[in-house]
């Protein structure tokens, strides 16, 4: 059985792109591995190193990956924030990483340029800080998009690096978990690219039907085909991909074939796609709704979670103080 990391950050709340793109598998890979999943707040500094309402962010977030299907009975579910093991690992990790090779990072050169005014340290050691939180449990299997691949890959190294310099086998390289054909891109309502948070296309799981609807109806879409078997445009193909996610397939059928005999009519198909995705979204709303309304059964999975998550994390640290030669007298 592998041993499975991985962490969201605590910035803005769980879209519909999140739920088909990892969420769906990870209630899945949850009854086949023993998994971690955590919410990366202090990630989450890098680039808000003032969040308005860090808390209820938090909050919002831990509640989602509930609402989602995570189960604190299977899997351990915790905030980075409570395991200081994590900080501390991360400080002797720092030890032994180069400013040189933190600076080639993509991520890095990226946050740079969109962020002139805030590249401060932890930006730079981002990838020390994610392999601290992967390697403190050991992990063998860790999910990641294509913008983190690298990091990962930095993460092998710093493992590799404290194997090599300790005269150790102790940390495995962990690998990056492929979902292969279940894994699902899910596209914005703007006409192009990955549905997301900063770009401002997004649905998210606890919107309202109203705010659905009024969200879909804008969507971008083109004049519409001029030849029967016309190819749909981008923005047309994204509404079908959603579609073909949320809806019934014979719904999404009909509205191929409107479009291939040059009938179709926008407004119906934004019309139906707004009810589907209402639909669709109303089990994880209710869900959540109940969740983060109830404080006391919130706090108790939080305690619960950081005491789960503290046994592997204590054990390693205890073996890497050890192994460095922190010793007591």
């Amino acid at each position: 059985m592998d041993i499975v990391l991985s962490g969201i950050r605590s910035t803005g709340k769980l879209h519909i792109g999140n739920y088909f793109g990892a969420l769906k598998n990870f209630v899945k890979m949850q009854h086949e591995n023993q998994c971690y999943f955590f919410i990366a707040d202090y990630h989450s500094l890098t680039t808000h190193p003032t969040p308005a309402d860090l808390h209820g962010s938090v909050k919002q977030v831990f509640a989602e990956y509930l609402a989602c299907g995570i189960d604190p009975e299977i899997a351990t579910v915790f905030l980075q924030s409570d395991l200081p093991e994590v900080s501390e690992l991360y400080l002797l990790l720092n030890m032994n990483a180069y400013i040189g090779e933190l600076e080639r990072t993509t991520s890095f050169k990226d946050k740079v340029r969109l962020q002139p005014e805030n590249v401060n340290a932890g930006l730079l050691t981002y990838p020390v800080l994610m392999a601290a939180d992967i390697i403190i449990h050991r992990a063998t299997k860790v999910p990641v998009g294509k913008d983190q691949e690298q990091n990962l890959e930095m993460t092998r190294k710093f493992a590799r690096r404290f194997n090599h310099m300790y005269k150790v086998d102790y940390f495995p390289e962990p690998t990056a978990y492929n979902f292969g054909k279940t894994l699902v891109k899910i596209p914005g309502l703007d006409g192009s690219g990955k549905m997301g948070k900063s770009e401002g296309n997004a649905i998210y799981l606890t919107d309202d039907a109203k705010t659905i609807t009024k969200k879909v109806m804008k969507a971008v879409t083109d004049s519409g085909p001029t030849m029967q078997d016309q190819e749909p445009s981008e923005p047309i193909q994204n509404l079908f991909t959603i579609m073909q996610a949320v809806s019934e397939s014979e719904t999404l059928d009909y509205f191929k074939d409107q479009y291939k005999n040059c009938t179709i009519r926008y407004g119906d198909l934004k019309k139906q796609l707004a009810e589907d995705i209402v639909r669709f979204t109303d089990p994880f709303r209710e869900k959540f709704e109940d969740i983060y309304s109830n404080n006391t059964y919130l706090r108790k999975l939080v305690n619960e979670g950081a005491e789960k998550a503290r046994v592997s994390a204590s054990q390693t640290l205890k073996d890497v103080r050890e192994i460095m030669g922190f010793k007591a007298f």
